[in-house]
């Protein structure tokens, strides 16, 4: 007997990131990581930035992808992932994550508005869960 599928589907405002059949999908849940298999409860939830893990149906590479937040729903069937960002694993830059990173920490010791402040914040936890998503990748190819 074959093995059970969902259908997962990640997009972000500017494209498709994803869309195929998969076994198993983990990705970064609002209250925390969640882990789903086909026939899912459904369900609708924020996810925070972080990677989402693809086990692809009859095996194969896993997928990483990294989003910067977004919408899961889930459905006994489909999984939808729509992303404020997504960018593939493989598209990751460490070099340009960890400049952002940087100033964003500086800009954050120079700041006096507390909008800024929070906005800044928002942008450095972005650029710390992308260079986690970069390690995560790099453990998978050693």
């Amino acid at each position: 007997m074959a093995a059970a599928t969902i259908h997962v589907d990640v997009v972000s405002a500017e494209e498709s990131i994803f869309s195929g059949e998969a076994e198993f999908v983990v990705l970064p849940g609002e209250s925390g990581e969640l882990g789903i298999y086909p026939r899912h409860t459904p369900l609708i939830t924020r996810i925070k930035p972080g990677t989402v893990e693809i086990t692809p149906a009859g095996g194969g590479e896993k997928q990483l992808i990294f989003v910067a937040g977004g919408i899961l729903e889930i459905q006994p069937k489909v999984i939808t992932v729509l992303a404020d960002t997504a960018i593939r694993g493989h598209d990751l830059d460490e070099a340009k994550a960890n400049e952002a990173l940087r100033k964003a920490k500086e800009a954050m010791e120079k700041s006096q508005d507390k909008q800024e402040i929070a906005t800044l914040q928002a942008e450095f936890a972005t650029m710390a869960a992308q260079l986690a998503a970069i390690r995560k990748l790099r453990q998978k190819k050693g």
